[in-house]
């Protein structure tokens, strides 16, 4: 209080110390060297993350449209095919590269060709990515009987192959199938998958 009994009130008047609540040039480039630091090591584990789903995807969609197939077989009651198709509506001849897409299709006649009546049941587009996905002895489909067997598979068996665009090894998955339809998948390393 004053002399004269009246209550006083000062006010602080900023100084430049409270004032200056911003960054400072040092402390900008402190952040921004760490901030891209980080970012540099991230990408590259992003990208390889994506590149894995991609794989991951289009393997899990070519074998489900393989179970699919054979199932199909069983509950028909005849030979169902699953072939190399870059149009949906027939079969390549000449390739074993699955990448172009395919198609499943009731096959009547068991002979792995569309023909007239045989109705076309499930179509896949190219994989996307610039994968490949080959079969070894020139596989360009399998056809499964009413007992859910594969039919006329070389050597009993058949191994598909794919690769990422980007070529790492780490990515590579391969499917085989043996003449009882049994599928199994094998990463890079493991057993015949190369």
């Amino acid at each position: 209080m004053s002399r004269t009994g009246k209550l006083r009130i000062t006010r602080h008047r900023p100084t430049a110390a409270t004032l200056s609540r911003g960054l400072t040039l040092v402390e900008l480039l402190v952040t921004i060297t760490i901030l891209s630091v980080l970012v540099s090591a991230a990408v590259p584990s992003f990208t390889y993350a994506l590149a894995g789903y991609r794989v991951s995807g289009q393997i899990n969609g070519w074998l489900g449209d393989l179970q699919y197939t054979r199932a199909e077989a069983i509950k028909r009651g005849q030979t169902v095919t699953i072939c190399i198709s870059s149009d949906g509506a027939t079969c390549v001849t000449g390739s074993s590269s699955w990448q172009q897409g395919w198609m499943v299709f009731a096959d009547a006649n068991g002979n792995a060709l569309v023909d007239a009546g045989e109705a076309v049941l499930r179509k896949q587009a190219a994989l996307n990515g610039n994968n490949t996905f080959v079969a070894d002895n020139s596989v360009r489909s399998i056809t499964f009987n009413r007992d859910g067997f594969a039919a006329g598979l070389p050597a009993g068996n058949v191994t598909l192959t794919l690769h990422d665009s980007t070529g790492q090894s780490g990515l590579t998955r391969c499917v085989a199938v043996t003449t009882v339809g049994r599928t199994s998948v094998q990463k890079h390393g493991a057993g015949n998958c190369s």
